[in-house]
This record gives structure tokens, sequence and C-alpha cells, in this order.
């Protein structure tokens, strides 16, 4: 392994031209995609690099303590690490990466959190007296420890183990938890294939490695399972998160609460589960706002924890977590759990957990919340490999581009900021380019989703589309989308609530008229609306139609990037200036 070489040095001119990675100084990895070792160096950048963008011929990785973590959290060693990156780079790497490595990725497993003695202790150890000193002075800490038990060793309540994981991965420093799991009560399932209404099924080969990857499998090359049952799986949209969850439930066998963005999700999973799997109605229960009941298999919302009957008062319905000997807890969308959640989700750690998402990436930064309180990255898989494979749409995404008449223009330059971004996101000549993408693509299945409700009403207006909601009720949101699925309803315009967990297989254009400033989440999830893989050409339509030389726009490049992360193109179509 090459640590360090002195400049004009025979290592120093090391050149390997048909490597494909370049490994920089400030931690960055380029990825040439040409070439026959692209697809082993980027399954090997997967396991400790995070993927910054993925554009046509250059992929860019980073390394960064959370990405070092996650290899070590599934085995790998830092001499693993750097023996891949050597192994594919074109140049030797840059002295200070080495290091960098052996820093991040040596702290984890410097502290484990072991079963006590007792049901309410567990013993927190460090690898040196000097270790513990350290961490037991940063702040945040010491409160969380309970009675010393030696020089290296601090008794931590049993409620504090996942607040305590949090701290310290804050102060740098990330537990290895090796305390185990309650082995809730047993359920008896498995999964059904042909399933009820008679169609075969088999789980496809990543779904399977995801589950494998979750549970501790052999996945990849070396020690794995260190600490396998809770952690998160990242797979896009469409590509059957759910079925890696229902997996996961047949092979623990133990009863399970799974948390849904919303009760159409919610009722979605359910759905699934009982085409899917031996589970009956009796056991597969509902907890939400129409039905408070808990069976063997429990279905709630975020939107139902985080219910209080008073601003500051407690939390109505956290109670569920301790409803049932839960052996498993599913968090569906797992990148939105609300701040209120993490804390219920910290009081938990004793059960397994398993998050599902199409992306990591959050707003508020909170990615190492995700990684304290559910778990490590188990699995993740590139958004284009899956459409290569025909798993997944292929999907074009269009930006049109329109501009604001005099009139818009000159109200706009007086608005304040959050004004400004509203005015330009609902200008009417949207509604015209609307119309105009709808003829392109007639005949087929049309999602327009946007976030201003005075703008979505008069499109439903004028489009004769049916409208939904938050006000819309569950029930008729649930006529609708069954609507829509059965072609009776082509296109439908949506709100917010559209962005996550609808299930809408047959949608293969998306109009985005507004959205949440900036939000790379959002964009991400419309994009998924139009996902899942179709019987036919399997190709799909992403439009955003954005006011040009405008707040919106510049917040539309920001929203893009996630996309552009993922490989996705934007072509930009321009209308023509409206003078009037």
């Amino acid at each position: 392994m090459v640590l360090a070489c002195e400049p004009g040095s025979t290592a120093d001119m090391h050149y390997v031209p048909d490597n494909p990675i370049i490994v920089q100084s400030d931690r960055s990895i380029l990825l040439e995609t040409a070439g026959p070792k692209f697809e082993a160096a980027r399954n090997a950048l997967s396991r400790f690099a995070e993927l910054v963008k993925s554009p046509e011929y250059i992929h860019t990785y980073r390394l960064s303590d959370l990405s070092l973590w996650n290899g070590a959290s599934s085995g790998l060693t830092m001499a693993q690490v750097v023996s891949d990156l050597e192994r594919y780079a074109k140049y030797p790497l840059p002295p200070a990466i080495p290091v960098y490595i052996e820093d991040m990725m040596g702290r984890y497993g410097r502290l484990r959190l072991l079963p006590g003695d007792t049901e309410d202790s567990l013993v927190l150890e460090a690898d040196t007296p000097v270790r513990m000193k350290e961490v037991r002075g940063s702040r945040g800490v010491a409160r969380l420890l309970g009675k010393r038990v030696d020089a290296r060793r601090y008794r931590v309540p049993v409620m504090q183990r996942g607040e305590i994981k949090q701290a310290l991965l804050r102060v740098g420093h990330p537990v290895q938890d090796l305390a185990g799991f309650v082995d809730g009560t047993a359920l008896e399932v498995s999964l059904r294939s042909p399933d009820r209404r008679g169609r075969t099924w088999d789980l496809r080969r990543y779904q399977t490695d995801a589950v494998d990857a979750f549970l501790g499998g052999p996945v990849i090359e070396g020690p794995v399972g260190v600490d396998g049952g809770s952690g998160v799986v990242v797979l896009p949209c469409g590509a059957g998160k759910t079925i890696v969850g229902l997996s996961v439930l047949a092979q623990l066998g133990m009863r399970t609460l799974i948390l849904c963005t919303n009760t159409t999700a919610l009722r979605q999973w359910r759905n699934e589960i009982l085409e899917r799997t031996t589970l009956t109605e009796e056991e597969v229960r509902e907890y939400s706002g129409s039905r408070k009941e808990v069976g063997a298999v429990t279905l709630s919302t975020y939107q139902m924890l985080t219910h209080r009957k008073t601003k500051g008062g407690p939390f109505t319905h956290f109670g569920l977590f301790d409803a049932e000997n839960w052996g498993l807890v599913i968090y569906d969308e797992v990148h939105l759990l609300p701040a209120p959640v993490f804390r219920a989700v910290a009081s938990i750690q004793a059960r397994r957990r398993l998050g599902l998402t199409a992306t990591l990436v959050r707003e508020d930064g909170r990615q190492g919340d995700v990684f304290a309180l559910i778990g490590p990255k188990r699995f993740d898989v590139p958004w284009r490999e899956l459409e290569h494979s025909g798993w997944i749409a292929e999907a074009e995404c269009v930006e049109v581009r329109v501009a604001m008449n005099r009139a818009e223009r000159l109200e706009y330059a007086g608005a304040d900021d959050r004004e400004r971004y509203r005015l330009a996101s609902t200008i009417p000549e949207k509604q015209n380019v609307v119309e105009e993408i709808m003829r392109r693509h007639a005949g087929e299945r049309v999602l327009v989703l946007g976030m201003y409700l005075d703008q979505l009403r008069a499109l439903s207006d004028r489009l004769g589309a049916p409208l939904i909601t938050g006000e819309t009720r569950q029930a008729d949101r649930d006529r609708l989308f069954a609507a829509y699925r059965s072609g009776a309803v082509r296109t439908l315009v949506i709100s917010r609530v559209g962005n996550f967990s609808v299930d809408l297989p047959d949608a293969s254009v998306a109009i985005q008229v507004s959205g949440s400033w900036g939000s790379r989440q959002e964009e991400a999830q419309r994009l998924g609306r139009v996902l899942r893989p179709k019987e036919a050409d399997n190709r799909a339509w992403f439009y955003t139609v954005v006011t040009r030389e405008s707040v919106e726009q510049k917040f539309a490049e920001r929203r893009q990037r996630f996309l552009a992360e993922q490989g996705y193109r934007y072509t930009i179509e321009t209308r023509d200036e409206k003078n009037g």
C-alpha cells in the first residue's frame, strides 16, 4: 500500500491509463464511465463513498466521515478501502487520503454498546481509558452516562441507547451497537407466489441483495453482517422497496410496525401485504385517523404519530411504539422522518429497524441521525443501472421556460422574495404550456403536480381533470386513484400530497407547474411518480414548467441537482416572451 511518496520519485510518476478513477486531495473521486473496469470500480466505490453526481461521462464520488462509517459498519476495513482505490486509480493516491481513511474508519468500533448485566442498562465501552475520558467530557454525552464500571466502561440506561448514539456521532465518535435486538412476538408468515390474484413473481436479484445486506448476508467481499438487522435500503421509486420490506418481514417472522407518509401509502402497503404474503385481514390492521386497530402487522403514518391535542402538549399516539412486542419497525420514505419521530426512534433501539427510501438527501442535514437511530446505509443501487436493466422506466426530463408579460414583470419587480417566488410559479402562461404538453402526449396517463392550490384549481377546471389536495377526503382520494389506474380517469391534478408513495404504475407523463423552493427531495419523488415500469415501451416523461429570469428558475436549477447526480439530463425548451 502506498501511503506517501517523494515528489519526482518513480512512484509519483505511476500511471495506469486503463484504470477509471482519479482520487483527489479534496477527497473527491472522479470515475470515468467508459472502459471495461467501470462497473467493478463503481461497485467498489458504492460501499464506502457518496455519489455526488453521475452525468454521462464522469461520475463524482466523495469520501466523507459518514460514508466511511457506513463502510466500516458493513465490515469493510481501512486496508480494503485503500486497496480498492489503488486497484482502480490512474495515479497514486494523494498521501493524505489513506491517513484520512484510517482515521475515520478507525473510529468505528472504538466505542461499543454492549448488553448490560441488568435489563434496564447497557454498557458503553471504549478501547482505552483515555478515549472514555475524552468522550465523557464531550458536550451532551456526560448527562447520558450512568454509573462508572471502570476506566473504560460506563453504564447507560436502556432508554438512552439511541440518544447517546446521536450525541457521540455529533462529536465524531460513531458507536458500534452490539447490544442486540429483542426478538418480538413470533409471527407465522411467508411470501406467496402466485399471489392472491394468480400472478407469479420472484424477487429480483437486487431486491434479494438488499434483503441480505440488511440482515447481514453475503453481499460484499470480506466480513459482513457485523451488526445487521438495522439500517437503510436505498432504491429508486418504482424499484420495489415494498417488496424488500415484505421479504424482510417474512424472513424475520416477527410482529411488525410499518410507518408510512400518508394514508394512501398505508393502504397500498396493506394491499401488497394481503396479496403477496400469507397474512390475513385479521392479522394486518390500520392505526389511522379513521381506524385505531392494532394487530400482528400494524400500519400507521408519521402524521398520526406526531399528532397532539394542544400545541406543545404530549404526542397522543406515541404509545403505539410500545403497544405490542414488535420485532421489526419499517420506516417508509425514511428520509422524511419528522424530528419528533426521531426522538421516539431513539427510545426503541432494541427493535430491528428498516428504513426504505429513494434518496437519503435531507434538506435539514440530519442524515447523521438516520445513521445513528435507524442504522447505516445497507444497500444502494444507481437509478440508471435499474433503468438500463428495464426494472424502472426510461425517463426523459424536460424543462420548459416561459416568460412573464410586462404587467407580470412589473408586479414581480416590486415584490419581496417569497411573493416573487409565488408570482413566478403561478403565471397564467403556464396553463397554456400544460395544455400544449398534453396535446403532445394525447391518450397517455398524465399527472399535473404543483403546490399552489389556486393554480391547481384553475388547471383542474381548464383541463376538466379531478383535483386531489390535502383537503380531499381519503375515500375520494382512493376512488380517484382507482379510477386513474383503471383508465376511467386519464389525468389527475395533484398537490404535494401526491409527492410520496402513490402507486400509479400506468402514469407515464408528469408535468410539474410549481414546487417547494429548491427541494431536491421533492424533485426526485415527483419523477418517481412515473418511474414504475411500463408494459409497452417503458418510457416516461417528466416536465417542469419554469418562469424565465426569475427566482423560480434559480431554485429549479437546485431542484434538478439530485436528478443530475443520478445521471438524468434536462432538455431545455424556451417559449417566446409575451409582451401583453
